[in-house]
């Protein structure tokens, strides 16, 4: 290996480990703001010496940056993992070569502002219209666990903190570049100050604004809701082996019992459960589940207290034909539909229900599903059939009187794991209403890693975006009530049989980012397809030209 390769390399792990630190370590999101100088000065070097097959190198920057912060989700699916990696590192590398392909016919800074439009124009299909998505590493989530820098996340969303990145970061590229070649100290010094000026602004500026938001931000409550937080804490890989469901059910109302102990009067509760916690629930014939029939009969001599569960519930259909694309057959005409959905119940045994939307891709959904199912069927029913909703709808937290008339309602919007990571997604229940956020998860599937942390931390840019308040439920933790600052309120142990109660926060306004949605992304997008279009004319324009002369 040459002088110019070894320096290559050096550049390639400096720029892995800047960019993982955010995602493994508290209070490190501000490394993301120089984390990618490392690759930009590592192309140029590769560029300027003609070094060949450059797509391997910053595509290996990328599978590795990958598999440093996303490894852990090999525990649940090797197979799975090691796919998420190399194939969202894929996408990274086809953007950042689609960068190194304008260069050819732009010059000067305008293929580094086509690589940010195009970047984030990406990051923004995966947030919203990706069948196929793996969003963990969009890079505004660097800032999930040094939430007092991003503040200003309540305008732009995550994808605000994604553009700051980039531009930190070529611009910092530049002004090196600049001191490098001497063209910085060549120009009068008025020009080199506004240079450097305007760079320290745009990385201080975000920061001062947000600390200033941080230390400044109040609560505006619209009344409170008192959470009761629980985490039963089965182990998902032993849940039907090592116990019953009626064992199961026993516990989560165990610890009900103790939360509830010393409540006074008949007060608005909101019980979470974890995601999944039962299996027994047919869409249509509720009564039928021995779940269902236990719930309700506790909860019928205590007004007041609702309790929200996950439950995997099955819908089944008797046709000549398949009722859709996801369903598969039980023989003889019988249809079965599964879905991952949250219910909520009271002391009237009545029950809403909410099925999960943003389903993870193989575990739970099959993708493009007029083409993979019969792959999958191929395969031997491999790939997970469920179907979510077509759009977000609220569960309602009810008080009633002795009468049972309803006397309050509260409405709740309920992110069922994977989904607290799409930012629009989660604006869309405070649009229809929603007064606070919650989270039913079930992140033992990963083990003791950085992947239950990682995904807490992602609600706390969900309470920011949205100013809501969130309880989370996590069936091995970490369970949590988060405030619409970002901060941990309370949270519990990991794998630990734990309760807590906390007062959450009502909140009815919205946001900037509610209100108008991630103009940021918007924006990019239009740039990103605008830039590329004059690129191909430009790039047809060239060859034309070459070819005649």
């Amino acid at each position: 290996m040459n002088k110019h390769k070894r320096i290559m390399a050096v550049l390639a792990a400096m720029s892995v480990v800047m960019m993982s630190l955010p995602f493994l370590v508290p209070h490190l999101g501000i490394l993301s703001l120089f984390g990618l100088v490392p690759l930009l000065c590592m192309e140029f070097i590769g560029t300027q010496t003609g070094v060949k097959r450059m797509w391997l190198w910053h595509y290996s920057v990328f599978v590795a940056w990958n598999a440093v912060t996303t490894f852990w989700v090999c525990n649940a699916t090797v197979g799975g993992g090691i796919f998420a990696c190399l194939a969202n590192a894929l996408q990274m590398s086809i953007v950042f070569g689609m960068f190194r392909w304008s260069r050819k016919v732009l010059k000067g800074i305008l293929p580094y502002i086509f690589l940010v439009f195009l970047w984030i124009a990406w990051e923004r299909y995966y947030l919203t219209v990706a069948q196929i998505s793996w969003p963990w590493l969009v890079l505004g989530n660097s800032f999930a666990r040094t939430v007092s820098l991003v503040q200003w996340y309540e305008f732009t969303g995550t994808l605000g903190g994604s553009l700051w990145i980039w531009i930190c970061n070529i611009w910092l590229f530049s002004l090196m570049l600049g001191l490098a070649s001497g063209k910085l100290l060549d120009i009068n010094w008025k020009g080199c100050a506004a240079s450097v000026g305007g760079y320290v602004l745009m990385l201080a500026g975000p920061i001062v604004l947000s600390l200033i938001m941080y230390c400044n931000y109040s609560e505006k409550p619209s009344g409170t809701l008192e959470a009761l937080v629980l985490q039963p804490d089965f182990d998902p890989y032993q849940k039907f082996q090592s116990m019953s469901q009626a064992q199961q059910n026993a516990i989560l109302i165990d610890l009900m019992d103790k939360g509830l102990k010393d409540r006074k009067g008949n007060g608005m509760v909101l019980a979470l459960a974890p995601e999944t916690f039962t299996g027994d629930i047919v869409l249509g014939r509720l009564e039928s589940s021995p779940t269902w029939r236990r719930f309700t009969g506790y909860l019928k001599d205590k007004p007041g207290v609702n309790l929200m569960f996950g439950a995997s519930t099955y819908e089944y259909t008797m046709s000549d034909t398949a009722p859709s694309k996801t369903v598969r057959s039980l023989g003889e005409n019988r249809w079965v539909q599964s879905r991952n959905s949250a219910l909520i119940i009271d002391s009237s045994a009545t029950a809403q229900i909410y099925h999960k939307s943003k389903l993870v891709v193989g575990v739970e959904m099959t993708p493009y599903p007029a083409l993979f199912t019969k792959i999958d069927d191929l395969l031997g029913g491999v790939m997970g059939r469920c179907a979510g909703q077509d759009e977000v709808s609220l569960l309602d937290c009810i008080q009633r009187d002795t009468c049972g008339n309803v006397t309050r309602r509260v409405p709740v919007g309920c992110a069922i794991c994977y989904e607290s990571v799409y930012p629009e997604h989660c604006a869309e229940y405070v649009r229809k209403g929603a007064q606070v956020l919650t989270v039913i998860t079930n992140d033992a599937w990963w083990g003791n890693t950085p992947g239950y942390r990682q995904h807490l931390s992602y609600a706390a840019l969900r309470a920011i975006e949205t100013r809501r308040w969130i309880a989370r439920s996590a069936n091995t933790g970490i369970s949590a009530v988060i405030s619409s600052r970002g901060d941990i309120i309370q949270k519990t142990s990991w794998w630990e049989r734990e309760w807590f109660r906390s007062d959450v926060n009502l909140n009815d306004e919205e946001t900037f980012f509610v209100r108008y949605g991630d103009i940021t992304g918007r924006i990019c997008t239009f740039m990103a397809v605008l830039l590329l279009l004059g690129i191909a004319v430009r790039a047809f324009v060239k060859r034309r030209e070459n070819a005649s002369q």
